[in-house]
């Protein structure tokens, strides 16, 4: 775990560094386990291309687990996230060969009272947009 981001540090305005997450089909059939989300546009080719996708896709809440990570990774405690949100606006295509980046990249918005900010999120795969509308509240040291 990383040293805790503490409040006093922090400015509207402030910066967090991009971070890219690579994603492969392996990824996906643990998540799925883990998730219970077996449907095979996450994991079979065929079957995602029979739906018109171009390819395989990310579960949208493994890329949304994704940007929590980050902002827990920044933070310092996977503890101070207290209200996360984020509308899905892309899909995350997991092609077989190389799989998928996921590259996340944040900001503080608005420092609230009781030691959180409000994070804004950008998380892009391909040069696409996949997440809109992320926020996450975060309780800092």
């Amino acid at each position: 775990m990383t040293a805790q981001v503490k409040y006093a540090d922090v400015e509207v305005g402030t910066e967090i560094p991009a971070r890219t997450f690579p994603v492969d089909r392996a990824n996906l059939v643990m998540y799925a386990g883990a998730s219970g989300d077996f449907n095979p546009i996450h994991w079979r080719e065929s079957v995602a291309k029979a739906v018109g996708l171009p390819d395989v896709i990310a579960h949208g809440m493994f890329t949304m687990a994704q940007a929590g990570r980050f902002v827990t990774d920044w933070a310092g405690d996977p503890g101070a996230v207290v209200d996360y949100g984020v509308r899905f606006s892309s899909p995350v295509v997991v092609p077989d060969d190389g799989g998928a980046q996921l590259e996340i990249s944040g900001k503080v918005e608005e420092k609230l009272d009781g030691n959180k900010v409000v994070v804004a999120l950008t998380a892009r795969a391909a040069d696409q947009k996949v997440l809109t509308r992320a926020k996450a509240v975060v309780r800092l040291a």
